[in-house]
């Protein structure tokens, strides 16, 4: 098995972002119906991640073996609906052909480094329920069910995860 690593999305990732996204959705989305899993797919598109915003808080990563996009990953240092303290993981997703051979592990180590780097105390994130225990399993506890809104008419149901960074 070849090395994998982890860096800076670059705007040219976008495309494979994207193909990993979807991917993941349509064979780890387990727990959700068609007209869910439609919704949350709806919200896959190149121009959804943002690639270079670093000055406004916002850090994408991409997992890379055999130069070939396996994972990404997405922090937001600052989310305007927090204080200054906690960040937000927003993604992180692994193709289905490298799933469980610790590239979402490095995806998220890397995120929470950067997040301790810029002074953050605590990440929060709402996984999908496939997720769930991955996130447990790397010290991320309940804390309460929200509604994630895919559009107009379609919310998942998702569980607020926190961790304190140390």
């Amino acid at each position: 098995m070849s090395t994998v690593g982890v860096r800076r999305a670059k705007p040219d990732d976008a495309e494979a972002i994207a193909e990993v996204h979807s991917a993941a959705i349509r064979e780890r989305g387990a727990g959700y119906d068609e007209r869910e899993l439609r919704a949350w797919l709806a919200n896959v598109h190149p121009e959804r991640y943002p690639i270079g915003e670093r000055e406004a808080g916002i850090d994408v990563l991409v997992a890379e073996r055999d130069d070939r996009i396996v994972g990404f990953g997405w922090l937001d240092r600052d989310p305007a609906e927090r204080d200054g303290s906690i960040g937000e993981v927003v993604a992180v997703y692994v193709r289905p052909d490298a799933v469980r051979e610790g590239i979402g592990t490095a995806i998220l180590e890397r995120l929470e480094g950067i997040a301790r780097e810029a002074g953050l105390a605590e990440l929060v994130l709402v996984p999908s329920k496939n997720a769930i225990d991955f996130y447990r399993g790397r010290g991320y506890d309940p804390d309460e069910t929200v509604a994630l809104e895919m559009t107009a008419d379609v919310s998942l149901a998702g569980l607020r995860m926190r961790k304190h960074l140390s």
